[in-house]
């Protein structure tokens, strides 16, 4: 493998690998729907318990949390709209999963609760993806899964009241860090001079030369405002630009403050966004186009694909889901360990075109 010079190389070296293992590792590993079933509910339960964990540490005096949501969060949107869509799947072929469904019904709101108390953004995420998949299902399963008057209005709903309850948390508690409205300040007041800094600097490639923090040794472009997980490249002991320790506010400027698509084009340039957009548009046509196949040879009567099309309907979700939350609301939910995970839910799309194109005929 070709040694990566700076932040970007190393992510395309990454995401290469890992598209690469997956698409190998799909071809060699049967996908059964009862294999995606369990796994997909464990999962889901794994998540519900681990974000709770981590919301009871934020709560309490003398303990640290780790903010899981921001790297797992999508994970757990392809997980809860698997577990979902496996048992839709299980329906229309005349099994009941009664007990399935209400099982991830409340893990939904388990994880909402605990999820939506740690970051705000994870319950827009969380809702997102819930409302994405249903649609996606909707168009697959006509007769297990309806969008409906009552079901939009009940989804708004439980959007606004999840907001609604943790501003008033925040004010009864005296957390200010739960409240939504204590972020939107934030981005009234640091949301301008960032997005002054990426319009004005940014270029074809990168930013101007010593445009970003590191001045001088500035390399206009990939310096570290878009990377993998900073504790990996740091543990790796490679010799790139990474905000690590009291240096993660330098980077919150474009981070925390910006959509993932000015961060991206400041440090990858104008080109690196367009590239990363068309990336997306190709994982997306090709995930529905995949997924029409399966449609159609389940309607056909062959089943076996049907733990492959549940798996689809959860990784399209969450990969949709990211791509807007993340590049069109908060970079810090697409920047970092976020990143690994979309990558990874990018090559689980993926992965399934070469099965179906050596499988399906």
């Amino acid at each position: 493998m070709l040694i990566a010079k700076n932040n970007l190389q190393f992510i395309i070296e990454v995401a290469i690998i890992i598209h690469i293992g997956l698409i190998l590792l799909f071809n060699l590993v049967g996908v059964s729907l009862s294999l995606v079933l369990f796994l997909g509910t464990i999962v889901t339960t794994l998540f519900a318990f681990l974000f709770t964990a981590d919301t009871i540490l934020l709560m309490l005096p003398l303990f640290t949390h780790q903010e899981f949501t921001h790297p797992f969060g999508p994970l757990a949107v392809l997980s809860w709209v698997t577990v979902l869509a496996a048992s839709n799947l299980l329906s229309e072929a005349g099994i009941r999963s009664t007990s399935i469904k209400t099982l991830n019904f409340i893990l939904f709101f388990v994880i909402a609760v605990a999820g939506g108390l740690m970051h705000r953004s994870f319950l827009l995420l969380w809702f997102l993806g819930g409302a994405i998949g249903y649609l996606i299902m909707s168009k697959s399963f006509k007769r297990t899964a309806r969008i409906t008057r009552k079901s939009i209005i009940g989804f708004i709903s439980a959007l606004i009241g999840g907001f609604a309850l943790m501003e008033s948390l925040a004010k009864i508690l005296d957390m200010p860090v739960l409240s939504p409205l204590l972020r939107v300040t934030r981005l009234e007041n640091y949301t301008i001079p960032s997005l002054k800094l990426v319009l004005t600097k940014t270029t074809l490639w990168g930013h101007v030369v010593g445009s970003c923090y590191w001045k001088s040794e500035c390399l206009g472009g990939a310096d570290g405002y878009i990377t993998l997980p900073v504790t990996m490249i740091h543990k790796l002991g490679l010799p790139y630009h990474i905000f690590y320790g009291v240096l993660i506010y330098k980077k919150d400027y474009i981070d925390y403050m910006l959509p993932g698509i000015f961060a991206v084009a400041f440090d990858a340039g104008y080109f690196g966004l367009l590239f990363l957009l068309s990336w997306v548009l190709i994982v997306t046509i090709t995930g529905f186009y995949v997924l029409r196949i399966y449609k159609e040879k389940r309607l056909n009567g062959f089943r076996r694909y049907l733990g492959r099309e549940a798996l689809l309907i959860g990784s399209l979700s969450a990969f949709l889901t990211q791509s807007i939350i993340g590049l069109f609301l908060f970079n810090r939910s697409f920047n970092s360990s976020a990143l690994l995970t979309y990558i990874l839910l990018s090559a689980l799309v993926m992965a399934h075109s070469v099965s179906v194109k050596r499988r399906i005929t």
